[in-house]
């Protein structure tokens, strides 16, 4: 069983920048964000292989988000830079088999955390 536990969310304004972490616990191999935005379906927003090597994103936020991981601390990080109002959502991390946009291939999720960008 694989928990995961996502942090560094927040209220940012516009332009700002934040850090969001994953740490999980039980061993894991890709990794995901997804979103979801009030009112909307849960969306990819990037996701890792377990090497690192391999590195997906979401047309969206392409160029201003960067996903990486530390497996020495079991964490997943979402470097989120240029926020607009558009990226507020409840962020989730996910692990799974493969590493790809598709929700349904992950296996493990986390509880979420709140991002709100201010305009």
């Amino acid at each position: 069983q694989v928990q995961l536990v996502e942090s560094g969310g927040g209220l940012v304004q516009a332009g700002g920048s934040l850090v969001l972490s994953c740490a999980a616990s039980g061993r894991t191999f890709s990794m995901g964000w997804f979103r979801q935005a009030p009112g909307k379906e849960r969306e990819f927003v990037a996701a890792i292989s377990w090497s690192g090597g391999r590195t997906y994103y979401a047309d969206s936020v392409k160029g201003r988000f960067t996903i990486s991981r530390d497996n020495a601390k079991n964490t997943v990080y979402l470097q989120m830079n240029s926020l607009n109002p558009e990226d507020t959502a409840v962020y989730y991390c996910a692990a799974g088999p493969l590493t790809t946009w598709a929700a349904r291939e992950y296996d493990y999720w986390g509880q979420g955390t709140q991002v709100t960008v201010s305009s």
